[in-house]
């Protein structure tokens, strides 16, 4: 199997020795009665025991089907694939509440234990899933962690790597982490509070979990998300639950966010988004009817969504809103539906708050340069926008390009003094981007040319004669030395 296949199988059967782990310790810390491990806790009153289950962590697992349990059966040699099968079956179909049955229902449609490539008969794939589970159960991270968030840091690192094997493909579910990481400070920079985050093109889900960790100690209300690729969409909804995000605090839809807006009329205080880049559309007329393109009255063009995203993104900004978007440069000097869109949120809704050119290579999806637009409603310099060139603060790679953590702080700072650094950033009055027909293109607005030294033409001078001189010894010597040879 290639990596994007591959990564179903590890990366799912990883989630289900979490769920596993996780109940049993919660169980044993948890439970109101007597102490016990998790098989005893559910044999004494197995009703009882279910109810709390569901109502504490919103899943119920039967000791059978304990990571644990499907261990022992393969150590005994009584292991076969459809057990579990029967296992992911039963903990899919165990929640009862709104929230945890969109949270679980088809979470593990990707792990296909049916597929040829396992195996031709059910023997061969129980051999080799068993050899798998094995492996998996040697890895010495544990559920319980809470401090050092091993499974979640460990499952972070292996989404990466898949990613980074996937090549380009790879970009359709993972955005390098210093780049999440810096989307999710620049959109929480200065709040007191972020009732909502939410992530329209959300792929595993990364950037809403580096906004939890931007958030610090303050708490984000609730987290949606939405994903067309539904393999993709189950990886989201995984690494949260993984990363102790319960059921209740996040809803994700599978469905293709511009064409189906699941969000309704629901205003988010914080935004991030790392949205396919330069993707065609149909952009049929009737969408200048929806709200959240209508105000500019032109559509993004068909070869080019990505002004529809940040449209979108825009439209669902709260009153105190904050959006931050990864895109090709593209989107800052093209001409026609574009330009009128630039001009839209600089001029009418005066939205746009920074402008910030990152280093090439850097992402799976693309080896050319991105730009990250910051977007905030009701922004302290209203009559300027940051633009700043971040394209060398990069540490090169072998396959990617990254930036240190010493950059991103640095970008980050900038951003949050708005204070002009020469051949770094600077803040453009609206009248200068508009005297550019809007144009955004940075190089306009920071100038990073590396300047000469001023030239000492006396130095110079100075430097000839005395290199003159020296030619003129050197020949003398050359002459003395040919007339001793008689030449």
């Amino acid at each position: 199997m290639d990596a994007s296949k591959f990564k179903d199988y590890i990366l799912s059967i990883i989630f289900y020795r979490y769920l596993s782990e996780h109940a049993a310790q919660w169980a044993e810390n948890m439970w109101p009665g007597e102490k016990g491990s998790y098989e005893e806790l559910f044999s004494r009153d197995p009703s009882a025991f279910r109810s709390w289950s569901l109502d504490s962590l919103g899943y119920v697992l039967e000791p059978r089907y304990l990571f644990s349990s499907l261990i022992r059966r393969i150590e005994a040699g009584t292991f076969s694939v459809s057990l579990l099968k029967e296992a992911v079956e039963s903990v899919t179909a165990s929640p009862r509440t709104p929230e945890a049955k969109a949270a679980f229902d088809g979470i593990f449609d990707s792990l296909d234990l049916n597929a040829m490539e396992l195996g031709k008969n059910e023997e061969q794939r129980s051999r080799l899933i068993s050899r798998v589970l094995l492996t998996i159960s040697e890895i010495s991270f544990g559920a319980g962690d809470a401090a050092m968030d091993v499974l979640g840091t460990a499952y972070m690192i292996l989404i990466g790597l898949f990613a980074s094997d996937a090549g380009k493909k790879g970009g359709e579910f993972f955005t390098p982490v210093q780049f999440s990481r810096l989307c999710a400070r620049l959109a929480c920079l200065g709040l007191e509070e972020i009732p909502s985050a939410c992530d329209p093109a959300m792929g595993s889900a990364t950037m809403l979990l580096e906004v939890s960790r931007a958030a610090g100690e303050i708490p984000v209300g609730h987290f949606y998300g939405q994903e067309k690729n539904r393999t993709t969409y189950n990886l989201a909804r995984m690494n949260m639950l993984v990363h102790g995000i319960s059921c209740g605090k996040f809803s994700f839809y599978n469905d293709d966010t511009i064409a189906s807006d699941q969000f309704g009329s629901r205003r988010f205080r914080v935004q991030v988004a790392n949205p396919p880049y330069s993707q065609k559309w149909d952009a049929p007329g009737e969408y200048l009817k929806d709200p959240r393109f209508a105000g500019p009255g032109r559509l993004a063009p068909r070869s080019y969504e990505d002004l529809a995203f940040v449209l979108h993104m825009i439209w669902h900004m709260d009153e105190e809103g904050r959006a931050v978007v990864l895109l090709p440069h593209g989107v800052l000097f093209r001409g026609g539906a574009e330009a009128a869109i630039r001009s839209y949120f600089i001029r009418d809704l005066n939205v746009l708050d920074a402008v910030i050119g990152l280093p090439a290579g850097c992402f799976h999806s693309t080896p050319i340069p991105v730009c990250c637009l910051v977007f905030a409603r009701g922004r302290s310099c209203q009559d300027s926008i940051l633009f700043m060139d971040a394209s060398r603060s990069f540490v090169p790679g072998k396959r990617m390009n990254t930036i240190s953590d010493r950059d991103l702080e640095h970008i980050v700072a900038a951003c949050a003094a708005r204070e002009d650094e020469d051949r770094f950033c600077r803040n453009v009055s609206r009248k200068e981007i508009e005297d550019n027909d809007y144009n955004l293109t940075i190089s306009r607005y920071v100038d990073v040319r590396e300047t000469a030294p001023p030239v000492d033409l006396g130095r110079v001078q100075k430097d000839l004669e005395e290199h003159r001189a020296l030619c003129r010894r050197l020949e003398q010597q050359v002459d003395e030395y040919l007339s001793r040879l008689g030449l």
